[in-house]
């Protein structure tokens, strides 16, 4: 065995540094020209002080974000939005704005706001009506409170209303289909 002289340090990254500088190509060349201006780019946004205030409140913030799980909704909601954006297609967008239309013209008929505003009118009249200073409660009360025409007939009313709805759910639900 011969013993070889051992290269130094400064020939030995002279060589890395030349077999480097025979290994690039033009291309290679510009792309890593390219991203050191990219970097340094980036480098001098971070620099901003108003951008370098955000990153540091978020990375602040980021543990705790993450311990509490606001982190994980803020990333299934990102998840929703791009998949309800993949989702809408012509077709759909169109469905979606025909039914709201249909609803539209469904809900916002007069006869719907005269309804609307009588029931809104009727449960004013009732809280005003049930806030009556001095009205006697108890069994005697309540009592009092029944044999008068008007309760009998609210009474009635109710009575044949719940019969009724209790009718039309039993058709509906006879009519639609199972699951």
């Amino acid at each position: 065995m011969t013993d070889m002289p051992q290269p130094s340090i400064s020939e030995e990254l002279a060589r890395l540094a030349q077999g480097g500088k025979d290994a690039l190509c033009d291309s290679m060349f510009s792309r890593l020209a390219d991203t050191a201006g990219n970097t340094l780019e980036v480098v001098d946004k971070l620099n901003d002080p108003d951008v370098k205030e955000a990153i540091v409140y978020l990375l602040d913030n980021l543990g705790t974000l993450h311990r509490t799980g606001v982190l994980t909704t803020v990333v299934d909601l990102l998840y929703l939005v791009h998949g309800a954006r993949n989702a809408a297609t012509d077709s759909i967008v169109d469905r979606v704005f025909a039914f709201m239309e249909h609803m539209a013209n469904n809900v916002g008929t007069e006869d719907l706001g005269t309804l609307a505003h009588e029931a809104k009118c009727s449960v004013e009249d009732a809280l005003e009506h049930c806030q009556i200073p001095g009205a006697s409660a108890g069994l005697f009360g309540t009592l009092r409170m029944l044999s008068k025409p008007e309760t009998q007939e609210a009474m009635r009313f109710m009575l044949a209303f719940a019969c009724s709805l209790r009718k039309r759910v039993a058709v509906v639900a006879k009519t639609r289909a199972p699951l």
